[in-house]
């Protein structure tokens, strides 16, 4: 079974992003990993090429800014490193700049991959998701949290990055049929000091919207203000390895406050029949469980 990573990542280090530890997470499960670096304004490329890994091929990108609508440059990054995945590939595996996986969950990927190889119904690998918010202490526990998401894809069938690059569809615009697995997705992306989190925020709304939409909605601040949150939970699990020395280097602090969590009566009637039923009524499910 032949297994390709694949990548794509710019302004690493303004944005503090935990790329390295993204790749590292990737690699004990790949032949190959492809990395898509884009012109950055910081040394993200150096940083890269620094990683010790003959497994790790990278391929240099420029990005086209015109793109400022729905986050379409992210899918068009996510594709440009999808297509330099060799065609003799069996599976390709997805994470972004800000995602981990736990490598308690290595076993679980390989032997789904091993056992969906050959079952050329199944189009993808779904993955669980827990986003870690203000620290990584915290998890976001509301429904404006996605759970799942495509993580792997078969190459040379006409997968394409869908949207703003949070899944996956085909190139008609057909959802993939996919299985989902026991494995879960580290999402790191809101925590950052609360200084990096702002220039985040001031900028990254710039792929969504206009100047003046971010004007008008994104406020000037030297730091991001994490209070402005539903509802959170404290993480009690263990974090990825790789993930272990950021983490003890973190210089800020955030405490949540539980009794300000805040659940409309709707999500509420959700919670409840979900727990009762297993079953989430309303979500976004960008795909076709089989």
């Amino acid at each position: 079974m032949k297994v390709v990573g694949f990548t794509f990542v710019r302004n690493a280090i303004k944005y503090d992003y935990p790329v390295l530890e993204s790749i590292n997470s990737l690699l004990p499960l790949c032949d190959e990993l492809v990395v898509a670096v884009g012109n950055s304004d910081d040394d993200t490329l150096g940083l890269i090429q620094r990683i010790n890994s003959p497994k790790i091929r990278i391929i240099e990108t420029v990005w086209d800014d015109s793109l400022r609508e729905g986050g379409r440059v992210l899918a068009v990054e996510t594709d440009k490193a999808l297509a330099a995945v060799p065609a003799d590939a069996d599976w390709a595996i997805y994470l972004q700049a800000d995602e981990v996986l736990h490598e308690s969950d290595y076993a679980t990927l390989r032997v789904g991959m091993e056992r969906w190889k050959d079952d050329k119904s199944v189009q993808g690998l779904l993955l669980n998701y827990r986003h870690f918010y203000g620290s990584y202490d915290y998890v976001g526990d509301s429904y404006r949290w996605y759970r799942r998401e495509i993580r792997i894809v078969r190459p040379g069938i006409g997968v394409a990055s869908y949207r703003d690059a949070q899944g996956f569809r085909l190139a008609d615009n057909s959802k993939l049929r996919v299985k989902l697995l026991d494995a879960t997705v580290h999402h790191y992306g809101w925590v950052k000091t609360p200084a990096a989190m702002q220039r985040k925020q001031e900028t990254f709304n710039k792929l969504w919207h206009s100047d003046e939409w971010v004007a008008q909605n994104v406020a000037p601040a030297e730091e991001f203000d994490y209070s402005q949150v539903d509802s959170l939970q404290r993480f009690t699990g263990t974090h990825p390895q790789v993930m272990l020395a950021r983490i003890r280097q973190q210089n800020w602090r955030y405490e949540h406050d539980m009794s300000r969590n805040q659940h409309r009566l709707k999500d509420r009637f959700k919670r409840f029949l979900e727990q009762l039923t297993g079953y989430r009524m309303g979500e976004y499910r960008n795909y076709k469980l089989v």
